[in-house]
């Protein structure tokens, strides 16, 4: 990738929701914390594999730092926690325990297309947020 160390969201941009949640932490990521890539690119792609999730038919987002990823509810609260106040306050939800968690995380990701549709084209961020994709 780079040298880059910030943490990397690997998200699913042919979906609404995911590219709605990518779109919300460009909008709340004022300390450019985060760096997005999806997984209909290569950088994205690869780093689904690298962590043992297939980019054909995922079912998780990952969040990629320092040599390892965290997935499913865990990814999803880690960004939160990183956008700050008030969002991190969303971290509370680590009080839930993780089976549960992941039970309904799951659920919406293999319902993600059902639920929210597809679109026919991936989501491209504006000319002011490019360079945090890769």
């Amino acid at each position: 990738m780079s040298d880059d160390v910030r943490p990397i969201i690997v998200f699913d941009s042919l979906c609404p929701l995911c590219s709605a949640q990518a779109q919300f932490v460009l909008r709340h990521d004022r300390g450019k914390r985060f760096r997005l890539a999806s997984m209909q690119r290569l950088a994205g792609a690869d780093l689904f594999r690298r962590f043992g999730v297939d980019p054909d038919d995922p079912e998780t987002l990952i969040v990629v730092q320092g040599g390892r990823a965290l997935r499913e509810s865990d990814a999803a609260l880690a960004i939160y926690r990183g956008l700050g106040w008030p969002w991190r306050l969303a971290g509370l939800l680590a009080l839930v325990p993780r089976r549960l968690r992941d039970r309904a995380y799951r659920w919406i990701a293999r319902n993600r297309y059902r639920l929210f549709g597809r679109r026919s084209a991936c989501w491209v961020p504006s000319a002011q947020d490019r360079d945090r994709l890769l």
